[in-house]
């Protein structure tokens, strides 16, 4: 089975909680603080492995999560860093972001890799918050959350030609005829559910060339298999147009030609733009010197497309074909070619995005409420029994201007302040 997109959820891990712990010594206050750092928490890593060729992997799975820091201890000892997860994926796979619809990174190389989710990072031990008048804190920080995000998987093969066309006008025996690729074969509609791929070895070269669903009018906008033929044939080179020539199943092979290129600008203009070369198959039913055939070739080279008539089934005209495809590859190899443009986002650095340090002010009755990102992590940090500790987390208030956006709408002594769950009376010192 071809599987060729998925969502899945991926999770960085939890960094570890800072220590709180005390060295016994005498005649040190409480033995000293010695608490421990905790780990970092493990990152989520996506890397292109050639050796996979389907999403195959991720049909039944669907949660992806790094490993967890571990806490800090005492005596000074860190916790341990939590694994990352590497996430391997066949070349050609592009990332999405679930909620937003951005591209996070396009894998096309083997080896092309990215960090999809940062873990979160350790909290310090109470160690790191000694000062010449507060000796021994009983309080740490608590580690960098875990952050979770549903992501798209969507492969997008890699070849260097793409067959187009109708269903049934012989991409499939094509494909078959060029290379050692065995494709299913039949006398109707839609044989071809799956891309297929195969390998042209010619003199010192070689190349790839894919044998895609068929195409009707309406796919670019999911008409039967077209979505998938559409996006398929995106990362092509060159295009192979093959076209029903005989005209046996009663259409005309120039509209047929016509149809399918307005298919592709319909999807995306720079299909249309793609190098293009017509086989015209199925020649042994009608002959070269037919009216059909004569009026399809002048109509099509009109249009500047080249030409060739060719029979799959009776292996006529291949070569032909197949050494002009080899010369329009050879040329464009020359030029400078430009990966395509994606508008990328950076989702690993997700404390550094705006907002993140902004608290939020709102009431909830009378009571004030606080919200924000930053202003959480310094909450879940707190010891609310040790009055360094919540100095600490109302000095932070005051830096960062809350306290005096609070009193310029109307925060007196007396008044409540909520952070989540915890709600204090606010006293000016």
């Amino acid at each position: 089975m071809f599987v060729d997109k998925a969502k899945i959820t991926i999770k960085s891990g939890k960094g570890g909680n800072g220590a709180v712990s005390f060295r016994r010594e005498p005649f040190v206050p409480d033995g000293g603080p010695d608490g421990g750092d905790g780990g970092k928490g493990g990152d989520v890593i996506f890397v292109a492995d050639k050796s996979l060729r389907t999403l195959m992997d991720f049909k039944y799975k669907k949660l992806f999560a790094a490993k967890d820091g571990q806490d800090g201890m005492k005596r000074k000892k860190f916790g341990k860093g939590g694994e990352d997860l590497t996430i391997k994926l066949p070349p050609g796979t592009v990332i999405i972001d679930d909620e937003t619809g951005l591209v996070m990174k396009d894998l096309l190389e083997n080896g092309d890799g990215f960090t999809a989710l940062k873990g979160g990072r350790g909290g310090r031990g109470n160690v790191n918050f000694k000062t010449s008048v507060r000796q021994a804190p009983n309080f740490a920080e608590a580690g960098g959350v875990s952050k979770e995000r549903k992501v798209i998987l969507e492969l997008k093969l890699i070849a260097d030609v793409g067959l187009a066309g109708f269903p049934n006008v012989g991409k499939s025996t094509l494909l078959s005829a060029v290379t050692g690729a065995a494709p299913k074969i039949g006398n109707y509609h839609f044989t071809t559910t799956s891309p297929n791929l195969g390998v042209v070895e010619l003199y010192d070269t070689s190349f790839v060339i894919a044998d895609i669903p068929g195409l009707i009018e309406g796919a670019h906008s999911g008409a039967g298999l077209g979505l998938d033929f559409l996006k398929h044939i995106e990362r092509t080179k060159l295009l192979i147009h093959v076209v029903d020539v005989s005209g046996l199943e009663g259409r005309d092979p120039f509209e047929d030609l016509q149809k399918i290129n307005a298919e592709l600008e319909s999807f995306t203009v720079n299909l249309l733009r793609k190098p293009q070369i017509i086989a015209a198959n199925k020649i042994d039913l009608v002959g070269e010197d037919s009216e059909i055939y004569i009026d399809f070739k002048k109509k099509a080279e009109d249009l500047n497309y080249r030409v060739f008539p060719i029979s799959a089934a009776a292996r006529l005209g291949l070569t032909e074909l197949i050494n002009a495809a080899a010369g329009e590859l050879a040329a464009l190899e020359l030029e400078s070619e430009e990966n395509e443009s994606h508008e990328y986002f950076d989702f690993t650095q997700l404390e550094n995005e705006p907002g993140y340090k902004d608290i939020n002010i709102s009431k909830d009755g009378e009571v004030y409420v606080l919200e924000g990102g930053q202003l959480l992590k310094i909450f879940n940090s707190t010891n609310f029994q040790d009055m360094g500790s919540l100095r600490y987390l109302y000095k932070y208030l005051e830096n960062r201007g809350a306290i005096s956006s609070l009193k310029s709408i109307g925060l007196t002594d007396g008044d409540t302040i909520r952070i989540r769950d915890y709600e204090f009376e606010y006293y000016d010192e």
